[in-house]
């Protein structure tokens, strides 16, 4: 992952790096332009000079004819022709050729001048033509300085910037910091930092709403969960020790008995769902924030201990294969809820005389129990899924598993192979 300001740095310098081999060409052809500009004009003026020069001497035509001669045998890159009317319009030409002063055999290009000057009133075609100076040398030496400066503008762009963005991005570093200690069960008030920074502050505003929204939502459901949890399990027990004083000391029927057996057995249906959905709001709501170190080896080896006797009831044999020194960090009191409830699933939704089976590793732990038919693994977490005819569950043993994996980041996987349902709880 990349922080915001490599990410926009990034394209800003492979722009500025495609203008920069754009711009190379570019140059390429401006300092051309300019060079052949400057050369017709020069030869213009080369032209005029010649002109007024022989037209100074006021020799006569013997000697004008000597002295043109004379010029073109000196001249290896220009002569003067003889020419009976004058040219309408001058004729500039570009040619590559050897160029006479090179001692090296070198292929040079010159600009070229046709014009009509005017000695002695008689009309001569003047050609001159002058050395280019290639350009490729001068747009290279352009080229490197100002990749020089492209690369001190960058590198110091980059300096520059990271510099001002930690000084301008740290109220928002402050406020990232507050919100990641932020806990909701501690229900801590944060107080962000003031800043001259409209967005910031507006981001600031935004979020103190909204955590105060959330402090106050957490505070109504917390004293719901606790309103609930008295207000419901009481009447329940009262309801359920009436019953129990009814069946102890009134005389009853036989069929009043079993009305009562099977309102009693409904009462402590209620009570242990109104128990485990409290739970889940507890768990959902972090109310269960203490964290230590776990030895899960131990844990499990005491909760088969505790459920022994649920396994030799139901005649079922326990098989366990568990590393010693397996450890997480973790609640304890919702491990040990986790552990149960695996195995309570597995001893309640196994036959009799069959196998159940615990793993524990350092990568997690798995409970195994043998089944005939897969459970549908979009819904089995679901609260008040029920994927057997048993009755004596509450529906939400499953869901609350998932609740404990969540709370401590773990996953928990389903899967149904040679005839053994597998509940696996990974760690990472």
């Amino acid at each position: 992952m990349k922080n915001l300001l490599q990410k926009s740095l990034k394209p800003l310098t492979i722009f500025a790096f495609i203008v920069f081999l754009v711009s190379i060409p570019i140059y390429f052809l401006l300092v051309d332009w300019i060079w052949m500009k400057e050369l017709d004009e020069n030869n213009e003026l080369i032209a005029q000079r010649i002109e007024n020069e022989f037209n100074e001497q006021k020799i006569s035509e013997e000697k004008l004819q000597e002295s043109i001669t004379f010029w073109n045998e000196i001249q290896s890159v220009g002569k003067i022709e003889p020419r009976a009317t004058s040219l309408k319009k001058n004729s500039v030409y570009t040619i590559r050729r050897q160029n006479p002063y090179s001692s090296t055999k070198a292929i040079d290009r010159f600009r070229g001048l046709t014009t009509t000057i005017n000695i002695n009133n008689q009309h001569f075609m003047l050609t001159i033509e002058t050395n280019v100076e290639e350009s490729e040398e001068t747009v290279a030496y352009i080229a490197a300085v100002t990749l020089l400066f492209f690369l001190i503008l960058v590198i110091g762009f980059w300096i520059l910037n990271k510099r001002l963005s930690k000084k301008l991005w740290q109220p928002f570093q402050n406020t990232l910091k507050q919100l990641k200690a932020f806990q909701l069960n501690k229900q801590t008030e944060l107080r962000f930092d003031e800043t001259d920074i409209i967005e910031f502050q507006e981001l600031n505003t935004a979020l103190d709403k909204l955590l105060r929204h959330s402090i106050a939502t957490y505070k109504h459901q917390k004293e719901f969960t606790e309103n609930a949890s008295h207000e419901l399990q009481t009447p329940l027990a009262i309801i359920k020790h009436k019953l129990d004083l009814l069946l102890q000391k009134e005389p009853v029927t036989q069929r009043q008995y079993q009305l009562i057996e099977e309102i009693h057995t409904t009462l402590t249906r209620i009570t242990r769902i109104n128990k485990n959905l409290l739970l889940l709001a507890k768990i959902e709501n972090q109310q269960f924030s203490d964290t230590e170190t776990i030895d899960f080896s131990l844990l499990v080896r005491d909760c088969t201990t505790q459920l022994e006797e649920h396994f030799h009831n139901k005649q079922i044999h326990l098989q366990t294969h568990i590393e010693n020194g397996v450890t997480r960090e973790g609640n304890k009191t919702l491990c040990e809820l986790l552990i149960n409830n695996l195995l309570l699933n597995a001893i309640r939704h196994s036959d009799s005389m069959s196998v159940v089976e615990v793993h524990v590793s350092q990568n997690g732990m798995t409970v195994l129990n043998s089944g005939s038919t897969a459970l549908d693994n979009t819904t089995i977490f679901n609260r008040f899924t029920r994927h057997s005819e048993e009755q004596s569950g509450s529906g939400l043993g499953l869901a609350i598993i998932q609740q404990i994996c969540n709370r401590h980041n773990w996953t928990i996987h389903y899967t149904f192979q040679d005839g053994f349902h597998s509940f696996s709880v990974s760690w990472s």
